[in-house]
């Protein structure tokens, strides 16, 4: 087979994985990707897509989890180093022709990459034990810096977008209800999304989530979480490209109903939140999101203080 050959049907797999486990992520590299970079973009998610369900759902034995990671990290660092391998099985090609699509050593792509591996790494240490502020801060940031890395490789690549702090802020909110809004079902799988010095300091385990103490952490992440959306939002106005705003903008859209049901609800978490998922839903979204990338806007106190948070280590 040749490399043309190889690289096209890599491709098609890692669209297919991508519609498979989520048909909004296939439909925004399909439509607001550039148009070069499409490809890449599947083989982006995809990759991580599966390296993530190894390690969460298939390797249920904690060592097979870290002899998975281990192989994948040493797989990257080669390809990084331009030793491309010959032993790579259909999923791992799609990390290499990811790899090879650009060579620059400090591209957005890279920097996607190291710290997206960063954050698989993570998850499979932390599972079946208690996570401390620190730990889910550097979490978070990384999580934060893949997503935006991410959306400036792929989407309006070359275009003007500030470059402070501020950047990381829509994605670090987008994880900190994610994280909610997985509570449930992340903690019934052994991983804690509830820092250790606040379930020690109330005396609570890290299934009470009904406690008044918990619903009190949670109260304050809602809080945390919006600031930095409208944060993000001030950023994104600075951003000179159109499809870069929308996609920025969606991305914020996915969990702000989440937020909504979670302070409905008295911050009380529950498993499935469902609220954007009908097609009314979907169209307020979308004429939402329209409206904002087409919106200027100047930074608020909100902004301010989430860039405050995060400078004191809080997010």
């Amino acid at each position: 087979m040749t490399r043309d050959c190889q690289q096209y049907e890599t491709v098609q797999r890692a669209a297919a994985i991508t519609w498979a486990a989520s048909k909004q992520t296939y439909y925004t590299i399909r439509f607001l990707v550039d148009r070069e970079r499409i490809g890449e973009a599947y083989l982006a998610y995809a990759y991580f897509r599966w390296l993530d369900d190894q390690l969460d759902q298939e390797l249920m034995d904690a060592a097979a989890r870290i002899v998975c990671l281990e192989r994948q990290k040493a797989l990257m660092e080669s390809c990084f180093r331009g030793a491309w391998p010959q032993d790579a099985s259909a999923d791992e090609r799609m990390l290499v022709e990811l790899i090879q699509s650009d060579p620059r050593p400090n591209s957005g792509l890279r920097l996607y990459i190291r710290n997206m591996m960063d954050v698989m790494a993570f998850d499979a240490h932390r599972r079946g034990r208690l996570i401390d502020q620190a730990e889910l801060t550097r979490y978070s940031r990384a999580l934060a810096a893949a997503v935006t890395e991410a959306l400036h490789y792929f989407v309006g690549h070359g275009c003007a977008a500030p470059r402070s702090e501020a950047r990381f802020l829509a994605a670090t909110g987008a994880h900190i209800a994610h994280m909610l809004r997985d509570t449930l079902d992340d903690a019934a799988a052994g991983y804690f999304n509830i820092p250790r010095e606040v379930l020690e300091a109330h005396a609570v385990a890290p299934q009470d989530v009904d406690s008044d103490a918990y619903r009190t952490w949670v109260k304050g992440r809602v809080q945390t979480a919006r600031a930095c959306f409208d944060a993000g939002r001030d950023y994104l106005a600075q951003v000179a490209n159109l499809r870069c705003r929308i996609a920025g903008h969606a991305y914020i859209g996915r969990f702000t109903g989440v937020l909504d049901a979670i302070e409905a609800e008295g911050y009380r978490l529950r498993s499935v939140y469902s609220e954007r998922t009908s097609l009314r839903a979907g169209l307020s979204l979308i004429g939402s999101v329209l409206w904002l990338a087409f919106r200027p806007r100047k930074p608020g106190v909100s902004a301010v203080g989430a860039r405050m948070k995060l400078a004191e280590g809080e997010l």
